[in-house]
């Protein structure tokens, strides 16, 4: 038995707990950076390992080199052996989830016998924020809960990994409007990647605007935001690298939404220590509160260059964007 899990975390409590099988963490951030349809092609593969290492600091040959081990295992899987997947209900797991279906549908339905644990909360957890926080007694308790994959959830997967990675605005968009019952979050988890484009009110996306609104309610230290803008945006289960890459994207001159003092730079891969932030204070800019307020568009002050799965926007304009109100994508 194989158990792919979200994280090293799950890993390790799942081990420590003597779960039944092998465990593997599927290291990957399908949620960030370029995603093609075809991700074992060496040639996309190099395109975004390359991104990854220009923006989180993440090495190519690192990148690579865990990509086809975890390739490798699926590959190496044999007719009749049980794989369990565990994942939550956020666009970081969701999107991992939705790979893995689409994987497993390109093999006879039952060759593998291929069950799912996806949750969204937890008995007694009022803040529940997903699998990490539980013991590992809470989760061997799971083990036993998880159902067999069926037709209707793998083509699903199959159909939202398509439309996640495509480069076309109209087939992210699609996803909306069909019928997502068999995979209960990806609806909501697929509405919040949406939210991530530049918005029609004022070019920021979700996680632009909220940052903004908490450094105007008085929230400064790079550390309190990362906490507070994980609480409001617990849907997109955005990881720190991928945070402070906003911030430094929200700072960078020659027209910065925000100000920062007591530091030069903000951690990646290779320099993960956060404590310089703990003296380091940010703050509104002018153009800022204009642009949290909707008196500017930021687009049109910077050329932006950002991927949203298969969805790349770039230059001043940004092409398609997201109306927060109408809940939908219009091209500006």
């Amino acid at each position: 038995m194989l158990h792919i899990v979200n994280g090293d975390s799950v890993a390790e409590k799942l081990r420590q707990g003597g779960v039944q099988g092998k465990v593997m963490p599927w290291t990957e951030i399908y949620s960030y950076g370029p995603v093609f349809p075809d991700m074992a092609d060496s040639r996309l593969l190099a395109a975004r390992a390359e991104y990854l290492e220009t923006t989180l600091g993440i090495p190519q040959y690192l990148y690579r080199e865990t990509c086809e081990k975890q390739l490798r295992v699926l590959k190496e899987l044999q007719k009749g052996e049980e794989v369990v997947l565990w994942f939550e209900y956020d666009l970081y797991d969701q999107t991992m989830l939705l790979f893995l279906l689409d994987w497993f549908s390109r093999r006879p339905y039952g060759e593998i016998r291929l069950n799912l644990l996806c949750i969204g909360s937890y008995p007694g957890e009022d803040d529940f924020r997903g699998l990490g926080q539980l013991t590992a007694q809470q989760l061997i308790g799971l083990a036993g809960t998880c159902h067999p994959v069926s037709r209707e959830e793998l083509e699903l997967g199959r159909m939202a990994w398509k439309a996640y990675s495509s480069p076309e605005p109209e087939e992210h968009l699609r996803l909306l409007n069909e019928d997502t019952a068999a995979l209960p979050y990806l609806r909501d988890a697929f509405e919040a990647h949406l939210a991530r484009l530049p918005s029609v009110r004022n070019g920021a996306g979700i996680v632009e605007q909220t940052v903004l609104d908490l450094v105007a309610e008085g929230c400064v230290r790079p550390l309190d935001l990362f906490g507070q803008a994980g609480d409001r945006l617990r849907l997109l289960g955005m990881g720190d690298l991928e945070f402070w890459r906003h911030l430094a994207a929200m700072t960078a001159r020659p027209q910065p939404l925000l100000s920062v003092r007591g530091i030069s730079s903000f951690p990646d891969f290779g320099r993960p220590d956060p404590s310089p932030l703990r003296e380091a204070e940010v703050s509104l800019t002018e153009l800022g509160r204009k642009v949290k307020a909707g008196e500017a568009d930021w687009m049109a002050f910077r050329e932006t260059d950002g991927w949203y799965g298969g969805l790349h926007v770039s230059g001043k304009d940004a092409g398609w964007r997201w109306d927060t109100d109408r809940r939908t994508l219009i091209r500006r």
